[in-house]
């Protein structure tokens, strides 16, 4: 693969801060990493909540240094009043949006978020559907108002000093692919404490990222991919990850049967203890680095 051929320097003005992404010249030329910086007081404490959204994903990650990341946004309306409970009521704005996969339990919510929030840059995975709520979504990322981007593997998003959200999935171009594959799979490290996202990555892209990353998979806590589906968290792949903790993002009741039985039993047997949003509501983390702690 061919080295990027210069850098470039995007700078886009949210709040008080800027984000600058920098291309790394001298990594191969889809690897880059995201700079944002905050001018705040740092607060030494990582903030990541599972929100409470239904049958859906959407995940909220505040840096100590008060950047904010929101991963997915349910399908609707909800995720207003699911960021307003983790959010200060005068604070409407996001750095980074990412949006996993085109599914509408994962971006219907979106639209919503992007017409209320001044969001500076959004990530999606490149692979599109042709429902309403993608095109409005589209529609809102494309307004020339943020910056817009294809996730790849080796993007690097630096929230602060000690965080940061890398990109380990999709390595390549996923046009054509069915959207649960295409999902965006990223790992949020902040000193040691760890949280690995997977949208609903199938049990053989979570194989795939085995042959890739290996024991680098290793992370305190793993979202569940496809909302606690049999058709992801394999046994071989929640073995290398060996969360302490396994978050399973659903709806009371949900016309899916999620989560499948199998699925809890397996993450019972590695010994994590498993949230629900359906049973617990908006589950978050807090890490100042060193311990990791829960509601």
């Amino acid at each position: 693969m061919a080295l990027a051929p210069h850098a470039i320097e995007i700078m886009i003005k949210i709040r008080q801060h800027f984000i600058f992404v920098l291309p790394v010249v001298l990594l191969l030329a889809n690897a880059f990493t995201w700079y944002v910086v905050w001018s705040e007081t740092p607060k030494g404490i990582l903030t990541v909540a599972f929100l409470d959204v239904g049958q859906g994903d959407a995940i909220y990650i505040e840096a100590p240094n008060g950047n904010q990341v929101l991963v997915d946004g349910g399908s609707g309306r909800q995720i207003l009043r699911a960021l307003g409970a983790v959010m200060p009521f005068y604070d409407h704005s996001l750095d980074v949006v990412i949006a996993t996969h085109s599914d509408a339990d994962h971006i219907g919510g979106l639209p919503f978020v992007l017409d209320r929030f001044n969001v500076g840059a959004v990530l999606e995975p490149g692979v599109g559907s042709e429902t309403n709520i993608y095109q409005e979504f589209e529609k809102r990322a494309n307004d020339g108002t943020r910056l817009h981007e294809l996730a790849r593997r080796g993007m690097r998003l630096r929230l602060d000093n000690n965080v940061a959200l890398d990109i380990l999935f999709p390595d390549q171009d996923p046009t054509g692919w069915e959207t649960n594959t295409a999902s965006i799979v990223a790992r949020l490290v902040y000193g040691e404490s760890s949280f690995l996202l997977t949208g609903d990555s199938p049990i053989k892209i979570e194989k795939y990222l085995i042959t890739l990353d290996g024991e680098k998979l290793q992370s305190d806590v793993l979202k569940a991919g496809h909302h606690g589906s049999r058709t992801s968290s394999a046994p071989e792949y929640t073995a290398i990850v060996k969360p302490e903790y396994a978050i399973i993002s659903v709806g009371k009741n949900n016309r899916y049967g999620h989560p499948h039985q199998e699925v809890l039993d397996l993450f019972a047997k590695l010994g994590a203890t498993i949230f629900r949003t359906d049973a617990s509501g908006t589950i978050v983390f807090k890490s100042d680095g060193a311990t990791l702690t829960h509601n």
